[in-house]
């Protein structure tokens, strides 16, 4: 099963604070641990929202918003993707993780089931299927 793992931003990360060398050390050997286990399959760390923008869509319309956004608190700082036999696996590698803040302010890193192609059920055609399989292929050449 595949996970992703999402950080919640703080008003450090979203000010652009940048980790301290001591939270950098911790997080490496933590990234280290989990790519030997063979649960790491991805992780980045995320520029504040003032470097980014939300498209937001309306029927037809698209509209365009610039950050940075309100709600630190419902924002993403970075992720993870792991892949473990269960929910519970996940949970428990990411309960060994560092504090993720040089504050050590309280945060929340929630874990959500990535979607599989078998999920799909019958509505993903062997046509979407193969088109799925294709477009997975291309993006791993690309690697």
């Amino acid at each position: 099963m595949r996970f992703m793992v999402i950080v919640r931003a703080n008003a450090d990360s979203e000010a652009g604070v940048m980790p301290s060398e001591e939270l950098l050390t911790r997080m490496g050997e933590y990234n280290e641990e989990l790519v030997k286990a063979g649960v790491m399959i991805g992780g980045e760390g995320l520029h504040p929202s003032n470097k980014g923008a939300r498209v937001r869509f309306g029927g037809k319309q698209r509209t365009v918003i610039d950050g940075p956004f309100a709600e630190t608190k419902e924002l993403i700082a970075g992720y993870w993707l792991f892949q473990t036999a269960s929910l519970a696996e996940a949970v428990e590698w990411v309960k060994r993780a560092p504090a993720l803040f040089d504050n050590e302010e309280d945060c929340e890193i929630e874990i959500r089931q990535i979607f599989e192609t078998c999920d799909f059920g019958a509505e993903l055609t062997p046509e979407l299927r193969a088109q799925d399989d294709r477009l997975r292929e291309q993006i791993a050449a690309r690697q």
